[in-house]
């Protein structure tokens, strides 16, 4: 069976163009982390240069899928994992935009708490690729699936103490406090996505058996 689903060319074609997509979210979310480091916004201008080549990638993959690449049982599956991928692009790119506008001052006291989760974003769209890469391998998900739940279950650790920073903070105006709560809603959904993601990865094993 799996040689069937993956082993023609046009599938390996797919499965190579797949993991570039991941590893340009892995690329953004690298350059995102390390654009909030220095605190630099005219340094965030790669996220969405990436996040339009990622959506060049993923129209070539769904279409070469529709034109008959993989089992059709497969192809939905396969699909919905694709655009889950770029539904984390799309939460990153709106992290960065709110970034842009975030006023001076704004880090107070929660800067470190922002790059941490910056830093693990980082690392689960890491673990994302392993997990592909164990898919494709007919290797065992279930450790990296466990990595990405930990790293989301750290996440919403940090969100709660934001929060309650949040709640306590001084805020001048309506739109400051709006921009710096969106900020810290796109910059945690990111986790979330990627842990939906590794969630398709095992439907797709699950449908291999």
């Amino acid at each position: 069976m799996f040689k069937k689903v993956f082993g023609g060319n046009t599938e390996q074609r797919v499965l190579e163009s797949i993991k570039k997509h991941m590893q340009i979210l892995l690329s953004a979310s690298e350059c995102f982390k390390k654009a909030l480091q220095v605190q630099a916004k005219d340094k965030m201008f790669c996220v969405p240069d990436l996040e339009r080549e990622g959506d060049s990638v993923r129209r070539e993959i769904i279409a070469t899928i529709y034109e008959g690449a993989f089992l059709p049982f497969l192809r939905t599956s396969i699909c919905r994992f694709v655009e889950i991928v770029d539904e984390a692009f799309d939460a990153l790119e709106d992290a960065a935009y709110e970034f842009e506008n975030l006023r001076p001052g704004w880090d107070d006291g929660i800067r470190e708490d922002c790059l941490e989760i910056a830093d693990i974003n980082q690392k689960m769209c890491d673990m994302l690729i392993i997990a592909f890469e164990t898919l494709i391998g007919k290797g065992d998900l279930r450790e990296k699936a466990l990595a990405i739940r930990i790293y989301e279950k750290r996440i919403d650790e940090i969100k709660l103490d934001l929060l309650e920073k949040l709640r306590t903070r001084e805020i001048k105006d309506f739109w400051e406090g709006k921009t710096l709560s969106d900020f810290i809603s796109y910059l945690t959904r990111i986790s979330d996505v990627i842990e939906d993601a590794s969630d398709y990865l095992n439907i797709i094993n699950l449908s291999m058996r």
